[in-house]
């Protein structure tokens, strides 16, 4: 049965192996949730009896077919709901999460496939992140962290974590934005495509992924 807070578990667990390989751990989860370590194990052990996570105790935690199906299902709606919003309404990238949160749980999905047929069935949220089809898939290139990228690397910006608002802003104020064509320069500076270098803003580092 639909649940809020099981969708809530379900995406956590989705989006950290979204941009990494490393699986996401009980003490992970309940930081990034914000609730205590006993609620979440109480929660995962819940979710693995309804077969859609798999753990073992003190081990990390993985979603199995089912449960990748369901968050892939819930992570549709909101990256839509956030492409919408910026489409149709104006709203900037840093102020559509907390609208698409409650949305996602109150539309149907009657009006959610209008929403992607209207906006033309896209690929990718305002933050660069894939958008699940109907059948739960994604498309994907092949991408490296910012950090991790050597001096002289070129690639497009691929996707800007939407985690801080005000990160986004100053990315955006920066000229760092999604297809942006851009030159890393060293561990602070880039260029944005034939412009003069700037400044990495504090954090962007660890947010933003470009095309390998």
């Amino acid at each position: 049965m639909p649940s809020p807070a099981v969708d809530d578990y379900l995406k956590t667990i989705y989006h950290h192996t979204e941009w990494q390989d490393a699986r996401i751990t009980p003490s992970q989860l309940a930081s990034v949730l914000g609730l205590a370590p006993s609620s979440v194990t109480e929660m995962v052990q819940k979710l693995a009896a309804q077969g859609l996570v798999t753990h073992r105790p003190y081990g990390p935690i993985a979603l199995t077919d089912d449960g990748r199906r369901r968050a892939a299902g819930i992570i549709r709606r909101h990256r839509l709901i956030e492409t919408w919003l910026v489409e149709e309404f104006g709203y900037a990238w840093d102020e559509v999460h907390d609208e698409a949160e409650v949305l996602e749980h109150a539309i149907s999905d009657r009006l959610l496939e209008g929403i992607d047929a209207r906006l033309g069935h896209p690929r990718i949220d305002p933050h660069g992140d894939a958008i699940p089809d109907a059948d739960g898939h994604v498309h994907r290139e092949a991408f490296v962290l910012l950090r991790d990228a050597a001096p002289g690397h070129h690639g497009r910006v691929l996707r800007v974590s939407d985690r801080d608002p005000r990160l986004l802003r100053a990315v955006e104020d920066a000229g760092l934005r999604i297809g942006s064509t851009i030159e890393v320069i060293g561990p602070e500076m880039v260029r944005v495509a034939d412009a003069a270098p700037v400044a990495i803003p504090d954090g962007a580092a660890d947010a933003i992924w470009l095309s390998a």
